[in-house]
C-alpha cells in the first residue's frame, strides 16, 4: 500500500530520523544540490580535511620518519575497525591494502592454488567488469575455463541459481554481495553453505554492499572477500581497498604477490620469502599513509551510526524512491529495473529508460541532481543513508520527473557513457 508521497510526509521522516545528525559531518558544499550516487563516491567526511593535515604538518612535516612505528600498522588498525562496524568478522581477519582489483587476483589467485585438480571458475555473467577480466586472464594462465551463471538483468542472481551451477569441478566461486548495476542482494550463508558442499571456496565481492547491508562474514560462513571503501565508506577517491580472509583458511593459503610487508620478520630483511602468520601474509608493500588517514574519521561516523541503523535507513530510502518511481515515472516510460522487494536489494536502485543516458546527463546539468548511468539503459541512484534525507528523495525524483516531462534532455547530444 503507498503511503503519503507528500513533500511534507518526506519531511516528517527526516524530523523522526536517527541518523538525521549526522548529515552534518559531511560537507554539503551546495544545499541545492541532490547528491544521489554515493555509491559511487561518498561525501568528504567533515573531520577528514582536518586529520590529513595534522599528518602532513606534523607528522610528516615535522616527526618525519620517526612517525614511522604509528603508522605501520595502520593497514590492521582499520581492517579490524571494518571487521568490527561493518563487516561482521572477527579480529585479525580484515587487512586495508592495495586496490579492490589487486587484492581479488591476490585472494582468486590463493584460491585456486589451493584447491589443485578442479577446473573451473564460476561468476555471475553480469559480474563486475574488473572482476570477470581478472578470472579470465587468471584461467588463461592456468588452463582453466571461467564458467558463466545466466544472470537477469533486473533481478539479478537467485542462491538456487548458484547451487544448480555448482560441481566438483568447480574451485572457485567469484559473486558480489550487491549487483553493481541493478543492487540485488544476494543471500552470503545460502550461497557460501552450497559451495563448502561441493568443496569450492567463494570470494566475495562487497564493493556495494559494505556500508551499505549488514555484510557478517563469520555468521554466514564466508571464506574470502575483497571491496571498496570510497563508496559508502566515504573513504575518499581511490581510497584503499579491503581483503578479508577466514582465520581458519590464513595459514592454507599463499597469495602471489610476494613484498616484503607479507614477510616475517620484515625488517630482518631475510634473503628468502617467508609470509606472515595471519592476514599480514596477503599484504605487499608500503601502504599509501594518507589515504588510510582519509578513512579512519569516516570509519568513526560508522561506528556511532551503526550497521543496523543504516540498513534501516538505506530500505526507507530505498523503498519512497519505489513508490515516487511507480507514481511519477512509470507514465513517462520508466520501469523499474532492480528487485521489488527491499530485502532483495542493497541501497541503490536502477530505474530504466530508452534515454536513460541522456537523462542522466541533463539531470546533473540543468536539474543539479547527480545519478549515474549503466548500459544499457539504466538511471542508477544510490542514496547514502548517512547524510541523504528523504526529502532529497523527494525533491530528486520531482526534478527527474519534470525534467522527462518538459522533455529537458531531448537536446543533448548522445554521447558515450562514462564508466565511474
Amino acid at each position: 500500500m503507498r503511503g503519503d508521497l507528500s513533500r511534507r510526509a518526506a519531511e516528517e521522516r527526516d524530523a523522526a530520523d536517527a541518523l538525521a545528525g549526522l548529515r552534518d559531518r559531511f560537507v554539503i558544499a551546495d544545499p541545492e544540490l541532490v547528491y544521489l550516487d554515493g555509491n559511487s563516491l561518498g561525501r568528504l567526511p567533515a573531520a577528514t580535511p582536518d586529520a590529513l593535515a595534522r599528518l602532513a604538518r606534523q607528522d610528516w612535516g615535522t616527526e618525519l620518519v620517526r612517525s614511522w612505528s604509528t603508522w605501520i600498522d595502520w593497514g590492521r588498525r582499520l581492517g579490524d575497525r571494518l571487521a568490527a562496524h561493518v563487516l561482521g568478522a572477527r579480529p585479525g581477519e580484515v587487512v586495508v591494502s592495495d586496490s579492490t582489483s589487486v587484492n581479488l587476483y591476490k585472494l582468486a589467485a590463493a584460491a585456486l592454488d589451493a584447491n589443485p585438480g578442479r577446473h573451473t571458475i564460476l561468476v555471475d555473467a553480469e559480474e563486475f567488469p574488473t572482476d570477470r577480466y581478472l578470472l579470465q586472464g587468471l584461467a588463461g594462465q592456468r588452463g582453466l575455463t571461467v564458467r558463466t551463471i545466466a544472470s537477469h538483468l533486473d533481478e539479478g542472481l537467485d542462491p538456487d541459481d548458484v547451487r544448480r551451477a555448482l560441481d566438483d569441478q568447480v574451485a572457485l566461486v567469484v559473486l558480489s554481495a550487491v549487483s553493481y548495476r541493478s543492487g540485488t542482494l544476494l543471500d552470503l550463508a545460502a550461497v557460501n553453505a552450497a559451495a563448502r558442499e561441493v568443496g569450492a571456496y567463494v570470494l566475495w565481492d562487497l564493493s556495494h554492499a559494505a556500508g551499505s547491508v549488514p555484510v557478517e562474514l563469520t555468521a554466514s560462513g564466508a571464506d574470502l572477500a575483497v571491496g571498496c571503501t570510497y563508496k559508502y565508506l566515504n573513504g575518499g577517491p581511490g581510497a584503499p581497498a579491503f581483503l578479508y580472509v577466514r582465520e581458519e583458511l590464513q595459514a592454507r593459503l599463499r597469495q602471489p604477490i610476494w613484498g616484503w610487508f607479507g614477510q616475517r620478520d620484515q625488517f630482518r630483511m631475510g634473503a628468502e620469502y617467508d609470509p606472515a602468520p595471519g592476514i599480514d601474509r596477503f599484504l605487499v608493500g608500503t601502504p599509501p599513509i594518507l589515504s588510510l588517514a582519509a578513512l579512519d574519521p569516516a570509519l568513526d561516523v560508522f561506528a556511532e551510526a551503526g550497521i543496523d541503523q543504516v540498513r534501516a535507513k538505506g530500505v526507507g530510502l530505498g523503498e519512497l524512491m519505489v513508490e515516487l518511481a511507480d507514481a511519477w515515472l512509470t507514465p513517462l516510460g520508466f520501469t523499474l529495473a532492480s528487485p521489488r522487494d527491499p530485502q532483495r536489494r542493497g541501497s541503490h536502485i536502477c530505474l530504466a529508460h530508452p534515454d536513460a543516458l541522456r537523462i542522466s546527463q541533463a539531470l546533473i546539468s540543468e536539474a543539479k541532481v547527480v545519478g549515474d548511468f549503466r548500459v544499457p539503459d539504466r538511471l542508477r541512484l544510490g542514496p547514502a543513508p548517512l547524510y541523504t534525507r528523504y526529502v532529497d528523495v523527494w525533491d530528486g525524483m520531482e526534478r527527474l520527473r519534470d525534467l522527462v516531462a518538459r522533455g529537458g534532455h531531448e537536446h543533448l547530444p548522445v554521447e558515450p557513457p562514462r564508466v565511474t
